[in-house]
């Protein structure tokens, strides 16, 4: 490339970085524009905001702490329940989805697309339908967080599959080993690791996802925080959240340690 067509590749480049980024500004203010947004209106609401958290909603009221723990484990409860039974189908669906381990192409375009629509409908909307139509509970709750966690898992899974040696799956093969040896041999042993990794991230995931799903009926600590909002009981409702956050916090303790053990 001479001195010429370098300086006019330059120019060419930046004549699209500065298109981009005309295109970037344009796109913010029409976006911001369709969402009425506004810097003004942004710190309008900070005084305000504070006077709410700090005033209304700080301190926690701990006196409430005992009604809490029944709802705190039933956020547990649900969160493992979902995990295991999750973790069990997406393992299975997995094998079925993964190029490296399906028996059929046209089977594994099936299953991906079944668990992906579990996967792309958020959580809060599995929750509205299935209160819908088994009314409130932490059993609608439980149900909304396995099928996300189906979808989530079975895609994951499938990814450490794909992974996998491929040169232990040959030789079990080249030794006359049948599909079902291939994987319990070859396969499986691979697959552990990433099966006990992606499960218990799952289960991280479904404690901060059931407080959103008990908010719309589907128990545990989130349908509390919003019975307390509705009343305006804003400490109760903030000794909640800081319930809320302390399981998170020692479940990511404990989940990481036994990751850290385990894979």
């Amino acid at each position: 490339m001479n001195a010429a067509q370098l300086q006019s590749a330059r120019k060419m480049k930046r004549a699209q970085t500065i298109l981009f980024f005309i295109v970037l500004v344009a796109l913010i203010i029409w976006s911001s524009i369709g969402a009425e947004f506004s810097f003004g209106a942004l710190f309008t609401g900070v005084g305000e905001s504070f006077r709410f958290i700090f005033v209304d909603f700080l301190p926690p009221d701990f006196s409430t702490l005992s009604q809490l723990i029944e709802p705190a484990l039933q956020t547990l409860y649900m969160s493992v329940v979902a995990m295991v039974i999750g973790s069990v189908i997406a393992g299975l669906l997995s094998f079925l989805a993964a190029a490296t381990t399906s028996p059929h192409p046209y089977l594994q375009v099936f299953v991906r697309a079944a668990t992906s629509l579990f996967r792309n409908i958020p959580v809060i909307i599995w929750t509205i339908l299935l209160v819908a139509a088994f009314g409130l509970g932490a059993v609608v709750g439980t149900m909304s967080l396995i099928l996300i966690s189906i979808g989530m898992l079975t895609r994951s899974f499938a990814e450490v599959l794909e992974e996998i040696d491929m040169g232990q799956v040959e030789a079990v093969r080249a030794a006359g080993g049948s599909y079902l040896q291939v994987l319990s041999q070859a396969v499986f042993p691979q697959f552990l690791p990433g099966f006990i990794g992606w499960s218990l991230y799952n289960f991280e995931i479904n404690v901060r996802a059931s407080t959103i799903v008990g908010m719309v009926g589907g128990g545990g600590l989130g349908f509390i925080l919003q019975s307390k909002l509705k009343l305006f009981q804003y400490q109760e409702a903030s000794m909640a959240v800081l319930l809320v956050l302390v399981i998170v916090l020692i479940v990511e303790t404990i989940t990481n340690r036994v990751r850290e053990r385990i894979i």
